[in-house]
C-alpha cells in the first residue's frame, strides 16, 4: 500500500519524484547486498533513526523481498542494545502494525 501523500508528491512532482526513485536504485544496485539483505537494512536504518512511516515503508517492502515476519521482529529486537529497550518496544510495535495488516 502506497501512502496518499508519497502519491501525492507524484502527481505534484512527478520529475522529482522519478530523480528519487532512481537515486535509491542506483543506490540499492551500487553493491553486493541482496534485495533481502537491503530491504533488511533499510528496515534497521529506519528504527535506529526512529521514523515510522519509514519503517512500516520498510517492513512491507521487505515482505516483498521476501522477508518473514520473524526476520523483521528479529531487526526490531536486535536494535535494542543500540537504541535502547524502550525504544525497541517502540519499533517492534511498528513492525506489528504491517504485520497485523498483512495477515489479514
Amino acid at each position: 500500500m502506497i501512502p496518499k501523500s508519497y502519491k501525492k508528491m507524484h502527481s505534484d512532482y512527478p520529475e522529482l519524484m522519478q530523480s528519487y526513485e532512481s537515486f535509491g536504485q542506483a543506490a540499492r544496485e551500487a553493491g553486493p547486498l541482496s534485495a533481502r539483505e537491503v530491504a533488511l537494512v533499510k528496515l534497521a536504518i529506519s528504527i535506529g533513526s526512529g521514523l515510522e512511516g519509514a519503517a512500516h515503508s520498510h517492513c512491507r517492502k521487505a515482505l516483498q523481498a521476501g522477508c518473514t515476519p520473524a526476520d523483521l521482529h528479529h531487526v526490531a529486537v536486535v536494535s535494542a542494545p543500540t537504541i535502547g529497550f524502550p525504544t525497541m518496544m517502540r519499533a517492534r510495535s511498528w513492525v506489528e502494525d504491517v504485520l497485523q495488516k498483512h495477515e489479514s
